[in-house]
């Protein structure tokens, strides 16, 4: 076809220009006729391919009889041949030629994005981290509301020489008992004096001494008249008493030697003097020996036990003055 266009245009510039014949290799006619056989052959072609179609619908006829189509592909030659969606074998649509596949498209625009899915399960816990430093203090917090008053928890001493407790305002007598402790010839046993309840109370035990163990003595007074300084009677063999008083008011107890005074803010309970075993016994504790001591009724003899010495000072290590040698000492028993 592009042929035939070609020289219908080149027949047409040829009629409209007529230079001398001389000079043409073909004349005007010869075209003509050259034209006349192209058209020819282009017709034959077109019933060549006219013919060829109704070949192929005939055999596609033949293979589908009886069955309605709604969608076939077979090939001829170089391309395959579609039949319209919904057309059966007695439509009377002409069958089209399908053309080579096209390029692929460019691709569309992004979609919007979707919906945000559910939370998954927790997973596992991971392991601790190092532990950082510690932050700045931060402001202190409003005071609390103030507590109820309460009784300071008390305290607890001991009053040796004595059967009665301090005659003060929240003061009062646990119970009175007798002094004692170890014997002062044995160097076992326990160091300290006790006060010993006047009413005791057994459980299982063993008639008889068992020859082995610690035993309790009762405490006596080792005072002479020359060197007492107690006023009244002697009270050289007499047993001790002893009386354990609770301070409701005040939590702390202190004794302090060679004082007769507490320091400020504290309460004096009582005061004495200091006293312990003899210096040729064996050791035991330092306790205050209330200045006014009383007797056990009944318990003057000379059955020793535990003994009860006064405490005098001896220069030396000990600086004198202000100590001085060979005085007793005093002492105070304090709470607060």
């Amino acid at each position: 076809m592009m042929i035939l266009v070609f020289l219908v245009v080149v027949l047409a510039g040829a009629e409209a220009f007529q230079p001398d014949r001389g000079y043409l290799p073909v004349d005007v006619g010869e075209l003509q006729q050259m034209m006349a056989e192209l058209q020819k052959s282009d017709i034959e072609m077109k019933l060549q391919m006219e013919d060829l179609k109704k070949t192929v619908l005939t055999a596609l006829n033949s293979l589908t009889k009886n069955a309605p189509m709604t969608k076939r592909q077979t090939s001829v030659e170089s391309g395959e041949v579609d039949l319209v969606a919904g057309q059966n074998e007695t439509s009377d649509c002409p069958l089209a030629l399908r053309g080579p596949p096209g390029r692929d498209g460019r691709d569309g625009a992004p979609g919007q994005a979707g919906a945000a899915g559910r939370d998954g399960q927790p997973g596992p816990q991971g392991p601790v981290g190092p532990r950082g430093n510690i932050g700045p203090r931060g402001p202190p917090g409003a005071q609390g509301q103030r507590g109820e008053s309460g009784n300071g928890g008390g305290s607890v001493y001991i009053r040796w020489g004595r059967t009665t407790c301090p005659n003060d305002v929240g003061t009062s007598l646990i119970y009175d008992g007798i002094a004692g402790g170890t014997h002062y010839t044995q160097s076992g046993g326990a160091a300290n004096y006790v006060c010993l309840p006047k009413n005791p109370q057994w459980r299982a035990f063993t008639a008889g001494n068992q020859g082995y163990g610690a035993y309790m003595y009762g405490a006596e007074y080792q005072l002479s008249t020359a060197n007492s300084p107690f006023q009244g009677a002697s009270l050289l063999d007499h047993d001790v008493p002893c009386a354990v008083c609770h301070v409701a008011s005040r939590g702390s107890k202190l004794m302090i030697p060679a004082r007769l005074s507490c320091p400020s803010g504290w309460t004096r309970e009582y005061k004495g003097y200091l006293m312990t075993t003899g210096y040729t016994q064996y050791r035991s504790e330092f306790v205050c020996m209330d200045g006014e001591p009383e007797t056990r009724p009944g318990g003057h003899g000379n059955h020793n036990g535990a003994l009860f010495y006064l405490v005098e000072a001896s220069c030396g290590s000990l600086p004198c003055p202000n100590y001085v040698q060979g005085r007793e000492l005093t002492c105070v028993v304090c709470t607060k």
